[in-house]
């Protein structure tokens, strides 16, 4: 297991420095990803086997999503794209209150039209949709605005039953502008999207359940080690498995069926031609686990 350190701004190096050269030791205590080193103000990152965990770690704020945090949650979820240890992202928030509140308000309260312009929180989730690895968002609490927008971006959505989902933007004279308009009607339907949004008023984990929203609801304590499970789930699958199913279905809704439909032949096509397809196929014949290679 890795972990990055809480404190300090977030940094990425070429090459492992003197920990005394850092005030506190927080490089010290940083986590190692390749020849990286990650430390981190607003999150956590912890590599636990297949799984790297993104935690924000701003539970005195309800997790709101600052400028800052965003900053290090690009870095994050880059580092974990690139590390080859890695087969899934899971982004979950501190404490048993919120996943993420949404944007930090003290700094929406001063952004002008220049600055809403740029990509803030919809950046990150066009991150996490383009990122090839597969994307969890484990939510247990407030999970609301800007929150819930990253948690669209992640390809699946898990929660406790304490868990509350909304977006409340109309409520302070604006609109969602992380990729709620654009997202959440595709994944739960343009009728319960618009009543989400329109109405602003939250919806609780069963309703979310019911409509699409997440896809598992589990116990408090089982949150984390659900996440894991499935991780462990995905990691069993060839590499290229996950990440081919998951450009398949974001291309897939983009497209037109005819053109979705003929991309899916020609990714099956490269698929079936490698030695991970061989080794599947001979090994549910033999009744044995499969040794993907990544080939």
């Amino acid at each position: 297991m890795r972990v990055a350190s809480t404190t300090g701004a977030w940094r990425l190096c070429s090459a492992v420095r003197d920990p005394s050269e850092n005030s506190g030791g927080a490089l010290a205590a940083a986590g190692k990803t390749g020849d990286r080193i990650l430390s981190y103000e607003h999150l956590l990152y912890d590599v636990q086997g297949p799984m790297a965990l993104i935690t924000i770690n701003r539970a005195d704020k309800h997790n709101a999503i600052s400028l800052g945090t965003l900053d290090e949650l690009h870095a994050a979820v880059d580092a974990a794209a690139t590390d080859e240890e890695v087969r899934v992202i899971t982004i979950t928030g501190a404490g048993d209150r919120a996943f993420a509140s949404g944007s930090d308000l003290s700094e929406v309260l001063h952004r002008d039209f220049r600055q809403a312009l740029e990509p803030i929180v919809q950046g990150l989730a066009d991150q996490l949709e383009r990122t090839p690895k597969p994307t969890i968002a484990a939510i247990n609490g407030i999970c609301m605005g800007g929150g819930l927008e990253v948690a669209l971006g992640c390809d699946l959505r898990i929660a406790t039953p304490n868990s509350g989902f909304a977006t409340p933007e109309g409520k302070l004279g604006i609109i969602p502008g992380g990729g709620a308009t654009a997202r959440l009607p595709r994944i739960v339907g343009r009728g319960w999207g618009m009543e989400m949004m329109l109405m602003g008023e939250p919806i609780d984990a069963e309703r979310a359940l019911q409509i699409g929203l997440i896809t598992r609801l589990v116990e408090p304590d089982e949150l984390l080690p659900e996440a894991r499970r499935m991780a462990d789930h995905l990691a069993g699958f060839a590499p290229f498995v996950p990440r081919t199913m998951k450009a398949m279905v974001h291309f897939g809704m983009e497209a037109s069926l005819a053109g979705a439909l003929m991309f899916e032949k020609y990714a099956q096509g490269a698929l079936v031609q490698t030695a991970d397809k061989v080794e599947g196929i001979t090994a549910f014949l033999e009744k044995r686990d499969p040794d993907f290679k990544g080939k």
